[in-house]
């Protein structure tokens, strides 16, 4: 190996490190957005490593709040034209919550009639608070009144006439519930309403605890 490859190779080592040592998320993407590389501050804003971005898009990792916005730069690439690019995006983070900020895109390359690829930074401006499930034991007055009723030994359509639901908003309810609780049956829904507090124990008919919405 020549003396000048050799020096192009230590400078391209020397630069891959300083870009995985940058704190802000960069990544570099071909004309269309496929991630070519991306450093690890990036791929941790996608809860994945570098090499697992490779070859996604980065539109689909980080959704425009505007179409236009891209198809302007779409148009504007086609025509070669250089200029810095944002784009205002919205992600979710690896723990839940949906972050927003900024994309900003500056084509390179080592001509002006070679295709660039680009350079693509992303700024965070802030995020919201993924919702917070419900506690096991706190269900909606809706999902204690139908449980208050299969306590009784209501049936599935008597539930529904009660509650002003059809049978199938009834059934629908059942299932969240038993998800919630990991029950298999009915039988063990209305027990878990019992031991949680949901439905007042020793009491005839059975009788709501506590009733939110």
């Amino acid at each position: 190996m020549d003396l000048a490859r050799l020096e192009a190779v230590r400078w391209r080592n020397r630069a891959l490190l300083l870009f995985d040592r940058v704190a802000m998320p960069v990544a570099v993407c071909d004309v269309y957005g496929a991630v070519l590389l991306a450093n690890p501050a990036m791929a941790a804003e996608c809860g994945a490593t570098p090499g697992r971005l490779r070859g996604r898009d980065v539109l689909e990792l980080f959704s425009p709040r505007q179409a236009t916005q891209v198809e302007r730069i779409a148009q504007a690439l086609r025509l070669r034209h250089r200029s810095r690019y944002r784009v205002a995006v919205r992600w979710r983070a690896p723990g839940g919550a949906e972050r927003y900020g900024e994309l900003t895109a500056d084509p390179v390359s080592d001509t002006v009639e070679e295709t660039p690829a680009l350079l693509v930074m992303l700024r965070v401006d802030g995020e919201r608070a993924p919702r917070s499930a419900p506690a096991s034991g706190q269900v909606t007055a809706t999902e204690a009144r139908i449980l208050a009723l299969l306590a009784g030994g209501a049936t599935t359509a008597r539930a529904a006439r009660e509650t002003g639901l059809t049978a199938d908003g009834v059934t629908y309810h059942l299932r969240r519930l038993s998800a919630r609780w990991q029950a298999a049956n009915r039988t063990e829904l209305v027990a878990r309403a019992y031991a949680l507090g949901v439905l007042v124990p020793g009491t005839w008919p059975p009788r709501v605890a506590t009733e939110t919405e």
